[in-house]
């Protein structure tokens, strides 16, 4: 059975050379080379042809967003791992769509990536559990609270329904006809789901939207 051929590619040699000693300690893997920027792992990739990728993010000369995009248009068959400290929505994201096969972060362990090396030879992926929070917050489909509906006028509205203000009270504040105000104050109750303005007034207050008067003269 062939061996898995692997590059390591980091900006800190002591990385390398940590990965690259626990690298050759498996039988299975093949080591095939190191480098230290974006760049030369370009370079090296296009040399070698390796099956899976080491890759840092955060380098001189090429970053690993750049590297992977690039290395992935003349060898699109490469697993490219990413293995960084950082896992911030600017790094993971831009990661993942430059085809990132992985994505790590350096508190794992030796033995956790080497057991990805594994994986992605298998095609399966493996994302750290923070990066995994990150990617489901973004795709989860966010719920939109009532008031949001609302229009900037019909806020004000509620706002003064907040205060328990009559339509009279709110028609003089806010300088609009009590017609409006009626009109304001049914599509209010519609759009919150509530029953009359005194639920209209708890939701305003339950959700901390406050009328704030401005400064008297």
């Amino acid at each position: 059975m062939d061996k898995i051929k692997v590059m390591i590619v980091d900006d800190h040699e002591m990385v390398r050379l940590g990965m690259k000693t626990y690298l050759q300690t498996e039988d299975a893997i093949e080591f095939l080379g190191e480098a230290g920027s974006g760049q030369e792992a370009a370079k090296l990739a296009k040399l070698y042809l390796p099956d899976v990728i080491l890759m840092d993010l955060l380098m001189d000369n090429g970053n690993g967003i750049e590297a992977t995009e690039k290395i992935l248009t003349f060898h699109p068959d490469c697993k490219i791992i990413i293995l960084t400290s950082y896992y911030d929505d600017e790094k993971v994201f831009p990661a993942i769509e430059a085809g990132a096969h992985s994505y790590l972060l350096k508190t794992a362990s030796a033995e956790e990536v080497v057991s990805a090396v594994y994986k992605a030879m298998k095609g399966e992926s493996v994302i750290a559990s923070k990066v995994a929070d990150k990617m489901m917050n973004r795709f989860r489909p966010q719920v939109r609270k009532p008031h949001e509906e609302l229009t900037s006028r019909e806020m004000d509205v509620l706002k003064c329904l907040g205060e328990g203000m009559t339509n009279q009270e709110i028609s003089e504040e806010l300088f609009i006809g009590i017609k409006t105000v009626k009109t304001h104050v049914s599509n209010i109750l519609s759009k919150l789901a509530v029953a009359d303005r005194t639920q209209a007034a708890i939701y305003a207050n339950r959700n901390g939207i406050l009328y704030t008067r401005g400064p008297v003269d």
